[in-house]
């Protein structure tokens, strides 16, 4: 292989690389806007999961059975 051929293989390699290089930019931007936008409903889904918290009534015990639970009278 003399020294021309060498350097357009490298040459090709270069470009390769630069073009993997850009797709995985491009791919790492994108799961990025993803992570973002997930980010962004969880925070939505914990403000509104307090706001529920917050608004149930207090009376009722914690370790109370729900409805659906509670033994059938006759």
């Amino acid at each position: 292989m003399d020294t021309q051929e060498k350097i357009v293989r490298l040459e090709e390699q270069s470009w390769f690389q630069e073009r993997l290089l850009s797709q995985l930019n491009e791919a790492l931007t994108m799961q990025q806007k993803q992570l973002d936008a997930a980010e962004r409903r969880i925070a939505l889904l914990e403000a509104r999961v307090r706001e529920l918290l917050l608004s149930a009534p207090q009376d009722a015990p914690e370790n109370a059975l729900p409805p659906h639970h509670m033994p059938e009278r006759y």
